[in-house]
């Protein structure tokens, strides 16, 4: 994620912070209500400000999340699921895929390792 640089967010309440000040965002757990959310702790400031809004909120306000970048992330999280599952497939049963369903596990294995591979270097 790439933080939004020189952007002003709203916290709530007519209070607003620069969007590359901001160092965490704490969910508000006891006495949360209206008006008490998040706990939002700037840069230069000692105590945190307390903010109206939620903190998936303002972080949607704080980041850039290009829809491309979400759904490449998904579907690396997709291909690695598979994975994990394919390599927890013994020998034997791979074979019988192979001859009943003409799908070939290794392959499918070294070609996400080739594509995982492949976005680590980029």
């Amino acid at each position: 994620m790439e933080i939004r640089e020189n952007s002003i967010i709203p916290l709530g309440y007519g209070k607003f912070v620069r969007s590359d000040r901001i160092i965490a965002l704490d969910p508000i757990e006891e006495n949360r209500g209206p008006g008490r959310r998040t706990y939002v702790y700037v840069e230069g400031i000692k105590n945190p400000l307390v903010a109206s809004r939620t903190e998936t909120s303002i972080l949607s306000n704080i980041v850039k999340t290009p829809k491309e970048v979400m759904e490449a992330t998904a579907a690396l999280e997709l291909l690695q699921d598979i994975l994990d599952d394919i390599q927890h497939i013994g020998p034997m049963l791979r074979k019988s895929i192979q001859e009943e369903a003409d799908l070939n596990l290794d392959k499918i294995e070294m070609k996400i390792k080739e594509i995982h591979d492949q976005e680590a270097m980029d």
